[in-house]
C-alpha cells in the first residue's frame, strides 16, 4: 500500500545496463510506496523490458522514453539499447550514444522542473543539467559500499590522483591506503589487469574513462545514496561518507518482493516446478549467471562437468551463448543424458526469484552481482561465488570476508577455473562441515536480507532526507 502521496517529484536516470535499470525500477517502486512521484527516464525498449510496477503505484511511476540516438559512425547493431545487446567491444559505442541524450534529458528536466535528479554512476553530464536548471542531483549507487569504497573518492579516480595510487596491477590486488580497518576486498591478478584498462582507461586521450564519469559525478553529487544497510555495510558506509565529506545515505536493500505460492504460468517452467517440487528441500543448486556475463565455450563445460562431478541435484539457468549454433551445443556432448537423474538446464530466461524460493533449492552457484547476492542472501541459501566481471569480484571477497560464500579457485594469472573446483567448492557449501557452519551465518544474513520492515525505515529516512534539502531550499 503507497504512503499518503506528497508533492515531492524525483527523476531517475539510470545507466543502460539491466544490472543499473532493474535497481532503479526497484528504487522508483520504493519512493512510489512512500507517496514520492518518479519519472523514470530510460529508451523505449529498455523500458518495455522492465516489470511492469504494480497497479496500485503507476498513478505515481511515469516511464519516460527517450530515444536512443544513432551514431553515425560505427553505430550499434540494430536494436540496440542495452549491454546485453552489444558484444563488449561495443561498450564504448553505448556510451557515446548515451550521452546524446544529454539535451533531451536536459529539455525534460527544464520543462517539468522535478525536485530532485537522481542518476547513475555514468551520465556524469546530468550533474551539468542539474546547475543549469537549478536542480539539486545526487547520484545512486547499485553496487556495495564495499565496492565503492574499494574504487575510492574522485581523487582517485583520474588524472593525476589516480596516476599515482591506481596505475598499476599490484595497486589493485591489495586494500587501498585510505581503508583503516582489516579488509580483504580486492581484485585479483587478472581482475586488476582488467580494470585498469576497462574502467581507469580509455581507447584514446580524448575518451572518458568510466573511472573518471563516476569521479566527476561523485564530485558534483550533493549525497550518495546506496543500496546496502548498516546491519550488512556498516564500516564500509561510514568510512565512504568520510572520504567523499557528504552524506552517504543506505536506502536499504530494496528487496524483491517474495513470490507467492502459485504464480509460475510460464508452460515450460511448470514441468520444471514439479521437478523441483520432487526433491528433497535445501537439496538443489540453483545455477546462473545472468544476461550480462557472456560465458565462453570452456567455462561453460567446465561449470557442467563440474556440476556433474559434484553429484548434488542442480538446476542451470543459461543463456543460449553466442558460439552455440543451438541450445544442445551450448552444453558438453551427451551431458543433458548424464545428468538428467540430478540436473536440469533451462536455456534462456529464468524466474530467479521464484526459484529462489522453492523449499528445495539450498545453494546457489552464481557471479556475485549485488543484485543477484541480496535476491539470494534472503533466503539464507549457501553461497557458490565465481565472479566474471566488473565489481564481482569484489563482491566475491566481500561475501567471503564475512563468512557468507565459498568462492571457487582461479588461476591468478588468467582466472581459468577447472571442473574439479567447481565441484569441491559445491559440495564444500552443501555437504560438508564448512558449509554447516556458513548457513548458520547465513541463517542470521538472510533474516536482515529479508526483513522488509527494516528496509522500508531505510526508504522512509531517504525520503525524509530528501523533503529537507528542498524545504532548507525555499
Amino acid at each position: 500500500m503507497a504512503a499518503e502521496r506528497s508533492n515531492l517529484h524525483v527523476v531517475l536516470l539510470p545507466y543502460l545496463a539491466f544490472g543499473h535499470l532493474i535497481p532503479f525500477h526497484q528504487l522508483a517502486i520504493a519512493l512510489a510506496k512512500a507517496g514520492v512521484r518518479v519519472s523514470y527516464i530510460s529508451t523505449p525498449k529498455n523500458i518495455h523490458r522492465l516489470p511492469k510496477p504494480p497497479p496500485s503505484l503507476q498513478p505515481l511511476i511515469t516511464s519516460v522514453p527517450i530515444p536512443l540516438p544513432v551514431l553515425d559512425s560505427n553505430p550499434l547493431p540494430e536494436g540496440a539499447e542495452a549491454t546485453v545487446d552489444i558484444p563488449v567491444e561495443k561498450d564504448q559505442e553505448l556510451k557515446v550514444a548515451f550521452d546524446l541524450l544529454r539535451q533531451p534529458f536536459k529539455e525534460f528536466v527544464s520543462d517539468h522542473s522535478p525536485d530532485w535528479i537522481i542518476i547513475d554512476f555514468i551520465p556524469h553530464w546530468a550533474t551539468d543539467v542539474g546547475i543549469e536548471c537549478d536542480v539539486p542531483v545526487m547520484s545512486f549507487s547499485a553496487f556495495s559500499a564495499a565496492t565503492n569504497v574499494f574504487f575510492g573518492p574522485p581523487e582517485y579516480l583520474s588524472g593525476d590522483g589516480q596516476k599515482r595510487v591506481r596505475s598499476t596491477v599490484e595497486s589493485l590486488t591489495s586494500p587501498p591506503q585510505w581503508v583503516d580497518f582489516p579488509s580483504t576486498v580486492t581484485y585479483k591478478r587478472f581482475e586488476a589487469i582488467g580494470a585498469l584498462v576497462g574502467f581507469y582507461g580509455g581507447r584514446n586521450a580524448s575518451e572518458m574513462s568510466p573511472a573518471a564519469r563516476v569521479g566527476k559525478t561523485l564530485e558534483a553529487s550533493q549525497a550518495v545514496a546506496i543500496r546496502s544497510c548498516r546491519e550488512f555495510e556498516d564500516e564500509y558506509l561510514c568510512l565512504f561518507a568520510k572520504l567523499l565529506g557528504k552524506p552517504v545515505i543506505p536506502v536499504g536493500f530494496l528487496p524483491p518482493k517474495k513470490p507467492q505460492n502459485g504464480e509460475i504460468t510460464n508452460g515450460s517452467w511448470i514441468e520444471t516446478f514439479k521437478w523441483l517440487d520432487q526433491q528433497r528441500p535445501k537439496s538443489v543448486v540453483f545455477v546462473g549467471f545472468g544476461s550480462e556475463c557472456k560465458l565462453t565455450k570452456d567455462e561453460v563445460y567446465e561449470i557442467a562437468v563440474g556440476l556433474e562431478e559434484s553429484e548434488l541435484p542442480f538446476l542451470w539457468a543459461l543463456r543460449k551463448p553466442n558460439w552455440a549454433i543451438d541450445d544442445l551445443d551450448a552444453l558438453p556432448p551427451r551431458f543433458g543424458r548424464r545428468t538428467s537423474r540430478i540436473g536440469k538446464v533451462c536455456i534462456g530466461w529464468a524466474p530467479q526469484i521464484e526459484i529462489l524460493a522453492h523449499p528445495a533449492v539450498g545453494g546457489s552457484l552464481f557471479h556475485a552481482g549485488w543484485g543477484s547476492a541480496i535476491e539470494t542472501l534472503q533466503f539464507g541459501h549457501a553461497l557458490v561465488v565465481l565472479p566474471l566481471i566488473i565489481d564481482q569480484g569484489l563482491n566475491a571477497r566481500f561475501l567471503v570476508e564475512k563468512g557468507l560464500a565459498i568462492e571457487v579457485e582461479r588461476s591468478s594469472e588468467d582466472g581459468s577455473f577447472r571442473r574439479n573446483d567447481i565441484a569441491k567448492s559445491l559440495r564444500q557449501a552443501m555437504v560438508a562441515k564448512e558449509g554447516e557452519e556458513m548457513k548458520d551465518r547465513l541463517r542470521n544474513a538472510g533474516a536482515v536480507a529479508g526483513d522488509r520492515e527494516l528496509h522500508d525505515r531505510y526508504v522512509g529516512e531517504f525520503v525524509e532526507y530528501l523533503k529537507n534539502v528542498i524545504e532548507k531550499r525555499k
